[in-house]
């Protein structure tokens, strides 16, 4: 679907790489431009201290791009990866802003270098205010500074970190937006732009329903813990044979009704405690403690069987194991198959969208540390001989 869009990619981790990974699964021509040593995500096992075969966190964001690597310090790097921008549509970094200033690798020099240009920066906290230089990890920026954390962390308990690349994603998928918006633009007015985009503005933005309550009253309720939630039925149970699940309701005093019929439980409705809304809520722990050895007495299957019949809205708390093995994840397009490389496939997370009708590949592997070094720089013009002068000089892997 992107097909002729050229994308330059001088990026580390997983927030910017994230974006130009998604443009790469719809089509772009994404080019990653390395340092001789690669791209720090390339060691995570290695960081981690394990020995499993294989990266997919690399994978996951670099598959189907194509890998140059050089040394962008030296007069001849970074005139090669001036070539490249010159032919660019975008140029993806998070690389932060003083650096790039330094090596005169920022808006303004691109800009006058291909005046068509989309500049897309991912930073931690973006390109104003006194923390613009501020390295910014998802935890760091997103979860902790942006008060993604404070609002999930139940009231009373210790703050906890989020999951491998979980911000880094929302903000991938910010920067795709973003920038996808930015070349719309450039079809009608021929001109290129900056597009800043930050993990802390990705994090206010994720809990924005929230932040407005504050910005409009100047408070917020907190995270409750189970038997404190405001509405006691939009809650977690556990079913007897220790499966959770996700309840939430919909209309009120019918819902509860329904939902106690179906469990097997009317007595409870006649239960003073929980006769209305108001009651329901003032007794909020009773309550879960009621429905809390309903769902003990019932199997899964047939807490589910009976949420069904009444159409609620509800969900299996499910482990990263059984998403990988549901198969409603799995006619959901959730998986893709990737080339392993040995003549073999494996399965890795798709991008969140799906256009019905377009044939889904195996994806190309993500590329090893330069593999396309000498491919790229000889569609740009170079020789066999200036590439060859290139790697001696250090300059190009």
């Amino acid at each position: 679907m992107l097909e002729g869009l050229k994308v330059v990619e001088l990026a580390t981790y997983i927030a910017a790489p994230g974006a130009g990974g998604v443009l790469a699964e719809w089509g772009a021509d994404v080019i990653k431009v390395e340092s001789l040593d690669g791209d720090p995500i390339r060691a995570f096992h290695e960081n981690i201290a394990t020995e499993l075969e294989g990266n997919p966190v690399f994978d996951m964001d670099n598959r189907g791009k194509r890998a140059v690597a050089l040394d962008i310090r030296k007069p001849e790097g970074r005139e090669a990866l001036l070539r490249l921008v010159r032919e660019a549509d975008i140029f993806l970094t998070n690389t932060r802003p003083g650096a790039l200033k330094r090596a005169r690798l920022d808006w303004d020099t691109l800009h006058a270098e291909n005046p068509k240009l989309i500049y897309g920066s991912v930073t931690g906290y973006g390109l104003e205010g006194p923390d613009v230089d501020r390295p910014g990890f998802d935890v760091a920026a997103y979860w902790s500074r942006a008060g993604v954390a404070a609002m999930t962390t139940v009231k009373g308990q210790e703050p906890f970190p989020l999951r491998t690349g979980m911000g880094d994603h929302v903000t991938s998928l910010s920067a795709v937006g973003a920038l996808l918006a930015a070349v719309i633009e450039r079809g009608r007015t021929g001109q290129g732009r900056l597009v800043e985009i930050s993990l802390m503005r990705a994090g206010v933005y994720s809990v924005a329903s929230d932040l407005a309550i504050q910005l409009r009253y100047g408070r917020l309720a907190s995270t409750r813990p189970r038997k404190g939630a405001i509405n006691p039925l939009s809650n977690f149970f556990r079913t007897g044979d220790g499966r959770w699940l996700v309840l939430l309701t919909r209309r009120g005093g019918a819902d509860w009704t329904e939902l106690v019929r179906r469990l097997g439980r009317p007595d409870i409705a006649e239960d003073e405690r929980f006769a209305n809304g108001k009651a329901r809520r003032q007794n909020g722990e009773a309550l879960v403690e009621a429905l809390d050895s309903t769902f003990a007495a019932l199997s899964f299957d047939q807490a589910a069987e009976a949420l069904d019949a009444c159409d609620f809205v509800w969900a299996p708390v499910q482990t990263a194991a059984e998403v990988a093995a549901d198969p409603q994840a799995e006619a959901a397009g959730c998986f893709v198959e990737m080339d392993d490389g040995k003549g073999g496939v494996v399965r890795l997370p798709a991008t969140p969208a799906r256009f019905p009708g377009r044939p889904e590949p195996v994806r190309a592997p993500a590329p090893t540390l330069g593999q396309h070094t000498d491919e790229v720089l000889t569609g740009l013009g170079y020789s066999a001989g200036e590439i060859a002068a290139l790697k001696d000089g250090g300059a190009a892997a």
